[in-house]
């Protein structure tokens, strides 16, 4: 179990910073073989579909993104805290959604793209002048 909770949302203008953060507990940042080891942010605004936007794995810290956020967002963690964050810079009304965390555990692969098991409540991000 990974439980997940999300903070930062917020109304920003635009081009326009927001950091978002994860704070993850449980079977995460234990060094454990069954520790869920892949972390992602997604998004999804009304009338669209979920969007997996970047990826971390727990362990190497590698990270993936999305080609609609690439150079202006980052994905990074903060291991002892337990904590994942979203810095989004150069934010314009098209990023403005529910933004959500999630858990995935995988030996292989960790990408927006894959199916995750545990999700945080969202934290609300609006982006307008």
């Amino acid at each position: 179990q990974v439980q997940l909770a999300e903070s930062g949302g917020g109304s920003v203008q635009p081009g326009g910073s927001l950091r978002l953060a994860c704070s993850a507990s449980g079977s995460i940042y234990r060094s454990n073989l069954n520790d869920y080891n892949c972390i992602g942010w997604f998004r999804q605004s009304p009338g669209k579909g979920r969007e997996g936007i970047a990826t971390i794995w727990t362990g190497s810290g590698g990270t993936t993104y999305v080609d609609s956020v690439k150079g202006r967002f980052s994905i990074s963690q903060d291991i002892a805290s337990k904590t994942i964050y979203l810095q989004m810079n150069s934010l314009h009304p098209d990023d403005s959604a529910m933004y959500y965390c999630a858990a995935r555990r995988s030996a292989s692969a960790c990408s927006p793209s894959k199916a995750f098991t545990f999700w945080g409540p969202g934290t609300q991000v609006s982006v307008s002048s």
